[in-house]
């Protein structure tokens, strides 16, 4: 038994494997936030000085962050396209199109939801409650997800309907209040966010795959999502009229020593955990 474990496994090589994915994440996280880590180094020290106490606050977010995004991504490859190409190979099994097109709005409206960037967008809108932004737009996502769905299992064109509904857009962006608008084509970036693209892509593999259509029926899932929060954003800002909003400026603590940053860190880690 022992033999067979340490050949399934190569010997530890499914161990070796692992730290090197892990270890390409964690270099990726670095060439992504090493750049704008060191022109705001650049700028503290030549245009606009800082304190201390918030370079040594910078710095130690940028290297918290660059291991949370490593191991964020490795999480997010080891489980979440294994899991939206096990989704989308066994969903085109149930005859029923209401069931297809229901679980398909299921997951872009959960997926859209545990998306942090939409998280940090809606702390940004003080105008509008988290929680209104946070449902619109993983309810559009769920919605033009569906739609992409749709148009693989009756052979659209993605390019006309693409242009029909940005035309669309355009036409209500016009419309819309000027405060909603460069909300709304901001909340349309969350489809491109770390959980919603890699599982929308492997959705849309598993689909190709299980339903046997043309390659580049499997292309779109991604623009189409990127409609709907665009979409919905903009029809919130016509029928939704919240009341004025105070937006408060965040103040960074003053710290003299790396206890009193660590400490800092600390305080805070069960909020953002929660």
């Amino acid at each position: 038994m022992k033999s067979r474990i340490l050949k399934l496994t190569g010997g530890g090589g499914l161990k070796v494997k692992v730290n090197q994915k892990l270890k390409e994440k964690i270099n990726e996280s670095v060439q992504a936030v090493l750049p704008i880590t060191s022109i705001v180094l650049l700028l503290s020290v030549t245009l606009i000085p800082l304190e201390l106490s918030t370079v040594a606050l910078f710095i130690s977010g940028a290297f918290l962050l660059i291991m949370g995004m490593g191991f964020f991504q490795f999480g997010v490859e080891m489980s979440m396209i294994p899991l939206g190409e096990g989704i989308g190979s066994q969903l085109f099994k149930s005859k029923k199109l209401i069931v297809v097109v229901a679980l398909c709005f299921a997951m872009g409206f959960i997926i859209t939801v545990a998306e942090p960037d939409l998280q940090v967008l809606a702390n940004q809108v003080a105008s509008i409650p988290n929680e209104v932004l946070i449902y619109s737009v993983a309810f559009g996502v769920g919605i033009f997800l569906a739609l992409a769905v749709l148009r693989i299992l009756f052979h659209l064109s993605l390019s006309k309907l693409l242009i029909m509904f940005y035309i669309f857009l355009l036409l209500l962006s016009w419309v819309a209040p000027n405060e909603f608008v460069s909300v709304a084509f901001d909340a349309g970036g969350v489809t491109t966010g770390p959980i919603t693209v890699p599982f929308i892509m492997a959705l849309g593999i598993g689909l190709n795959a299980s339903y046997h259509s043309q390659s580049q029926d499997s292309f779109g899932l991604v623009a189409f999502g990127s409609i709907g929060p665009i979409m919905i954003v903009l029809l919130l800002g016509i029928f939704y009229h919240p009341s004025e909003a105070i937006y408060e400026m965040s103040i960074l603590p003053e710290v003299t020593t790396l206890n009193d940053v660590i400490q800092v860190f600390l305080i805070e880690l069960p909020h953002y955990m929660k």
